[in-house]
């Protein structure tokens, strides 16, 4: 089992309140999820207008799979006109016992 991680920092320029950037968050969270079948979260700055952390992860069954998982995610990410992107890191997550 292979699981990929991407922490993901996220400027919403057009937010003027909590709400609103709340409603700019909400279609990528809920995107990795039905769209592209990973588990993702909002993770940091929820209590700040203009910015957000997103966790994202992807579990595979080989490394190269769980790679090009991710860059689709990351790809969509960066495509969103609503937020601009501060930074991407990627992380794989050691699942030996």
């Amino acid at each position: 089992m292979y699981v990929l991680a991407l922490s993901v920092e996220l400027h919403v320029p057009h937010a003027r309140s909590l709400k609103a950037r709340r409603a700019a968050i909400k279609p990528i969270v809920e995107g990795c999820k039905h769209r592209f079948g990973a588990a993702a979260a909002e993770t940091d700055h929820q209590d700040v207008w203009q910015r957000a952390g997103l966790g994202v992860a992807v579990v595979s069954a080989t490394p190269h799979h769980a790679g090009e998982r991710m860059d689709e995610i990351e790809r969509w990410i960066w495509s969103r006109p609503d937020v601009e992107v501060v930074r991407c890191d990627r992380h794989w997550l050691d699942t030996d016992e």
